[in-house]
């Protein structure tokens, strides 16, 4: 795939890019050696100035880089604008928390037949960041702002589809005060990642994509013995059990299919609802997916835009039609409008069965899968029959019942009568096919850091 920006309402190539040759990824990984070197020795203090002046600038020019982020990717403007905040929030968390989450933890000494024991977290070194487009600044930001903050530094490997918005971020950093070579962008191809990963340089790896990116980049870092942490989306239950707030679930259930255009991994996409609320909620469900505008992400009046990319487009098409030819039901949408850019109707369907693809395969796009069980045995059956397991949410008032769902449904992370979504605050990330490790929250800066036992007789 060519590195270029192809806005995705128009199909209009707007800017190409040549990836860059061999020699100067190398000058590359050899700067961010040569940086870790000494920026793992700089104090708490100054990291947080230069995270907070980070942030500072990102909150400055919000305007120009929603827009940037709407032309390369699509999402409404409104959701850049959410993404960029999302991003300043966690470089502030960051900045004011690092210190206390890496602080040495006491161990018992005399315990252990020592004076003193403790625990102190280190940096590990170079980290290789390979993420996604569906949240280009949140992607790299989300890993970069506790990387960098633990003392390490930072290669950044954007999608081929988002490359000003890499380019831009890579930028920030280094006005922000980060030293040369600390937070730096590789606008490579899909072949030149191996060699990254097989570096003995490059000291862990974080990637954000499709379960079969995070297969092989697993395989060779496993075979290397480099940390990874990988978060390789969800196709994520939404469960609504009777005692529910059939209103709030059906609204709150539709804002979370079409978030990011229907690209969100934590978006709700399985919508498993007990037989005796079904058919309101369904009615609820669908009359809001219909009220939906799609049109220009630009636009503030469009509730949806396009995909990201026509392959994207093109392939919910052909799951959408799989599961048409095979007996689901199409309650509304189904279909990609006659117009230029990469767009596909907010939709419904209904009827589905293990046959059909959309039942084991995510769907990265504005198609809401609906079914109807009997019982909660049902639902969390259904729930887990997923190879995946990113995030849940479960709809239910009566606390057996949450408590229920909450320990039975296999994921990352269970929201209870609420949207799944990221705070810097809580652990991010899955468990089956959507990865492991997690980010965010004192566990996500943790990964990147050497947990060193310390023992003084």
């Amino acid at each position: 795939m060519a590195i270029a920006t192809i806005n995705p309402a128009t199909g209009e190539t707007v800017r190409t890019f040549d990836p860059i040759r061999e020699e100067e990824v190398e000058r590359r990984v050899a700067l961010a050696a040569s940086a870790f070197h000494d920026y793992r020795t700089v104090d708490f203090k100054q990291r947080a100035a230069w995270m907070h002046a980070a942030a500072g600038l990102l909150r400055a020019e919000q305007d120009r880089l929603a827009r940037l982020v709407t032309t390369e990717m699509g999402k409404t403007l409104a959701a850049a604008h959410c993404e960029v905040d999302m991003c300043v929030r966690e470089m502030r968390f960051f900045a004011d928390h690092a210190e206390e989450f890496l602080a040495d933890e006491s161990a018992d000494g005399p315990a252990v037949g020592a004076r003193q024991a403790y625990v102190r977290y280190q940096p590990l070194g170079p980290v290789l960041g390979i993420t996604s487009w569906d949240f280009p600044l949140w992607q790299v930001v989300r890993s970069a702002a506790p990387a960098l903050m633990a003392g390490n530094v930072c290669l950044f490997k954007h999608a081929p589809n988002v490359p000003q918005t890499a380019l831009q971020l890579g930028g920030l950093f280094a006005r922000a005060g980060f030293p040369e070579g600390c937070a730096q962008v590789l606008l490579i191809e899909p072949e030149q990642v191996e060699p990254l990963l097989r570096d003995r340089r490059v000291a862990a790896v974080t990637l954000t994509g499709a379960d079969q990116e995070g297969r092989p980049v697993a395989a060779i870092a496993g075979w290397e013995i480099k940390k990874t942490v990988l978060e390789l989306g969800g196709s994520d239950p939404y469960v609504v059990m009777p005692s529910a707030d059939l209103d709030e679930a059906a609204a709150v259930g539709v804002t979370s299919r079409v978030c990011n255009n229907g690209q969100s991994s934590v978006a709700a996409k399985r919508f498993i609802v007990h037989e005796e609320v079904y058919d309101d909620f369904a009615g609820l469900f669908v009359a809001l997916m219909e009220s939906l505008r799609l049109g220009d992400p630009a636009d503030e009046a469009t509730d949806v835009g396009p995909l990201a990319t026509r392959q994207g487009r093109d392939h919910v098409e052909s799951q959408v039609a799989n599961a048409a030819g095979l007996g689901a039901r199409v309650l509304c949408g189904g279909v990609s409008p006659d117009r230029p850019g990469w767009f596909y109707e907010p939709t419904v369907i209904t009827g589905i069965t293990s046959e059909m693809r959309v039942f084991h395969e995510e769907v990265r796009g504005p198609v809401a899968a609906l079914y109807r069980v009997a019982d909660i045995d049902e639902a969390i059956a259904l729930a887990n029959a997923t190879p995946f397991g990113l995030a849940a949410a479960v709809w239910s008032g009566d606390v057996a019942e949450q408590e229920r769902l909450v320990s039975e449904i296999e994921a990352g992370m269970v929201y209870v009568n609420g949207m799944v979504s990221a705070y810097p605050q809580l652990p991010f990330g899955g468990v089956k096919s959507s990865g492991y490790g997690r980010g965010l929250s004192a566990y996500g800066i943790r990964e990147f850091c050497d947990a060193k036992t310390v023992w003084i007789g």
